[in-house]
């Protein structure tokens, strides 16, 4: 499968973002995803994830209550709703995609995923 994120921009703090994960490919739903950011001179940090039927939701401490991670199977493409937004947000933003079995597993390791979109940036000003 292959990802394409779009939706970064600049924006104030306080402000929100959607951010948007389209998949190619008649199987997303076979696929369980996840939202990772990487800030500059940082490691890659898991964000979001979201099971294949959408009903286990799982988030990084620093973005629960703000952030929501969301799926649309017939569209292929996953979202992350933004809201809040702090400057620490500041960050390239990833989606990642593994195949699973499972319709209600969710992943929160960098390495359980198979696939990886390309990045968006965002950047939050104060």
């Amino acid at each position: 499968v292959q990802l394409q994120a779009s939706g970064g921009g600049l924006v104030q703090a306080g402000d929100s973002l959607r951010l948007s994960c389209a998949a190619s490919g008649r199987t997303f739903s076979s696929y369980a995803m996840g939202w990772f950011r990487q800030a500059p001179g940082k490691e890659r940090e898991f964000v979001a994830a979201i099971s294949r039927n959408a009903n286990n939701l799982y988030y990084a401490d620093s973005v629960k209550g703000r952030f929501t991670i969301s799926r649309d199977n017939a569209r292929s493409t996953v979202y992350l709703q933004l809201n809040s937004l702090k400057p620490e947000d500041t960050a390239d933003y990833y989606c990642a995609a593994k195949k699973t079995g499972s319709v209600t597993y969710y992943f929160k390791a960098e390495y359980q995923y198979e696939y990886w979109g390309q990045g968006t940036q965002v950047t939050v000003s104060s």
